[in-house]
């Protein structure tokens, strides 16, 4: 649990916390975004539209160094669609589905473009989600996600069935 969790209010300056090893190397959060090597994913969707990639050196988990030639990615989103569950939460659908194989770590999926004060609310991404993830409960259509993947990742490997690609999203 984090302050911004308990305090929703703090995420507009002050932003959530990062698990570093589990993102590419040299990536940080800003309360609106998350840079990837100097790189805004924000504005990476806004100039590629969605989904998008970005690839960038990997961490090793023992020694927090980065790993030599490995890569890791993060996979930026749009939210197509959300619905409440009885229970409050939210299900949201996706125009990506990132494969298992490219292993996204969903517990890191973070929101895009605005710093929302909202409590957070469990999340089910998709109907084959396992696992709900915590997000703002004011998630909207439109709004952008990023999720980090542990493998190298290229674009075909996060087009599902259906998906279809937003150009110019928020």
């Amino acid at each position: 649990m984090t302050l911004t969790t308990l305090l929703p209010t703090l995420r507009r300056s002050l932003p959530d916390p990062l698990a570093r090893h589990l993102w590419p190397t040299c990536t940080a959060a800003t309360t609106t975004d998350v840079l990837v090597g100097g790189v805004s994913l924000h504005q990476l969707a806004r100039l590629c539209g969605t989904p998008c990639v970005h690839s960038a050196a990997a961490w090793t988990v023992r020694t927090r160094r980065t790993v030599t030639p490995g890569l890791a990615a993060v996979v930026v989103t749009t939210v197509t669609a959300v619905a409440r569950c009885a229970d409050g939460g939210l299900r949201v659908t996706l125009d990506a589905r990132p494969a298992a194989a490219v292993r996204p770590v969903w517990s890191e999926l973070r929101l895009l473009g605005r710093a929302s004060t909202a409590a957070v609310v469990p999340v089910w991404c998709g109907d084959d989600a396992d696992e709900p993830v915590v997000l703002p409960g004011d998630l909207r259509a439109g709004d952008l996600l990023a999720v980090p993947c542990a493998a190298p990742t290229a674009r075909r490997d996060v087009l599902g069935p259906g998906a279809c690609t937003l150009r110019g999203t928020r």
